[in-house]
């Protein structure tokens, strides 16, 4: 299995002046190829191959010396890069590729020639021997290496490992859970727990509104200006950490635990079009989760098992299924007219999610029961071939 391990790196002045000039003319690259490429649709209707766009380099070098100092094979990633951005759009995956600035996360990937030499990471061409911090050790072949630079000014490393092991088989036999997420406890599961909302962003908010009003002040263009920027950005960068080590932690409890997860298929980008809701739900990283608790179940051997959205686990009695007709969202208790039951509204969600996923994993079909399942057009699950690990860690990627 292919597996991803992110080190924090210390790049020397020297260093970072040849990753500032290999980041700037990937950069320049990818603009040049993006742009020929919609210029090209526009007058042919035709897109341009991956071969086709590498073509493109040797004249390009000519005509600009300074493509010279970046790694070729960094170039050559480049190409692959956009090709795969177009792929992943036309199949529905991601949204059309976008032009890269410079005040946004810079990135090279060295694809071949890394090894690694004690506490450096030795890198082909001008960069050499980078020193970085290896809080874990790993075993297997290094495919590749993406070195990063982050808005707040920090460098990282990540290694693509290919450990050589086999992805094991999924297993259904053992415990069973389902989960229900939410707003004012984050997640709600079958067997009664619940897990409060953490809600990073507010914690943050007074420090963040500190910054960005002092940034808004500053002269646009000056030195002054572009180091407030960089305070706002790591406190952006300080709640995603915190966001990311709540998530990672919480579902490596789940996955320990359970054999079976079940987790409804919520339409999160629909749902953040509520004005009112749009911030705590993009706080929340409920997509993010569902993600971490899909790649570390599968690593394991366990299942992941998705629930329409549109099932009624909410309205549904999970010990007579009567179905009521009206809930409301305030209503969070409620009694079933035909067995009696008290409900806990969260609660009683996450049994009917766990139960119907153990219907659908029995039967093998994704319809819902009552007659109410739904085909979610445009939807396409995307399963990425490097998968990190997290234990021990936190500086892992997902």
């Amino acid at each position: 299995m292919l597996q991803a391990y992110k080190f924090r790196a210390y790049p020397t002045h020297e260093q970072k002046l040849a990753l500032a000039k290999s980041f700037g003319c990937c950069r320049w690259y990818w603009n040049y190829s993006l742009n020929l490429c919609q210029e090209t649709y526009k007058s042919t209707g035709k897109g341009l191959s991956r071969s086709a766009i590498q073509g493109l380099l040797p004249d390009l070098k000519k005509e600009h010396p300074w493509l010279k100092e970046a790694y070729s094979q960094c170039l050559q990633v480049v190409a692959l890069n956009l090709s795969t951005a177009y792929k992943n759009f036309f199949e529905g995956r991601a949204k059309l590729p976008r032009f890269k600035s410079k005040k946004g996360r810079q990135s090279i990937t060295y694809p071949q020639n890394v090894k690694v030499e004690g506490d450096y990471v030795k890198l082909p061409g001008n960069v050499g021997k980078l020193s970085c911090r290896q809080h874990r050790e790993f075993e297997g072949q290094i495919k590749s290496a993406t070195v990063s630079l982050n808005p707040d000014g920090k460098y990282y490393v990540s290694l693509l490992v290919d450990d050589g092991q086999e992805q094991p088989i999924p297993s259904a036999e053992g415990k069973a859970i389902g989960i229900d997420l939410g707003l004012t406890h984050f997640a709600i599961t079958s067997d009664g727990s619940k897990f409060d909302n953490p809600r990073h962003l507010a914690k943050h908010a007074r420090n963040l509104k500190r910054k960005q009003k002092k940034l808004s002040r500053k002269q646009k263009g000056s030195n002054n200006r572009d180091k407030a920027r960089k305070r706002v950005a790591r406190v952006h960068h300080k709640i995603a950490r915190c966001r990311e080590d709540f998530l990672h932690k919480l579902s490596r409890k789940i996955v320990n635990d359970n054999q079976v997860i079940a987790v409804e298929n919520l339409h999160v980008k629909g749902m953040v079009r509520n004005p009112k809701l749009a911030k705590a739900i993009s706080d929340a990283g409920w997509g993010m989760f569902c993600t971490m608790l899909k790649y570390k179940a599968e690593r394991e051997g366990k299942v992941y098992q998705e629930v329409d959205r549109f099932f009624p686990s909410s309205k549904t009695c999970h010990v007579c299924l009567n179905q009521v007709g009206n809930l409301p969202l305030d209503v969070r208790n409620w009694t079933c007219d035909v067995c009696n039951t008290e409900h806990d509204r969260d609660i009683n969600a996450a049994i009917n999610i766990r139960n119907e996923a153990l219907r659908i994993l029995e039967l093998g079909t994704s319809s819902t029961a009552f007659g109410r399942g739904r085909k979610t057009s445009g939807k396409t699950s995307v399963l990425l071939d490097a998968v990190p690990v997290e234990q021990g860690s936190r500086l892992s990627i997902a």
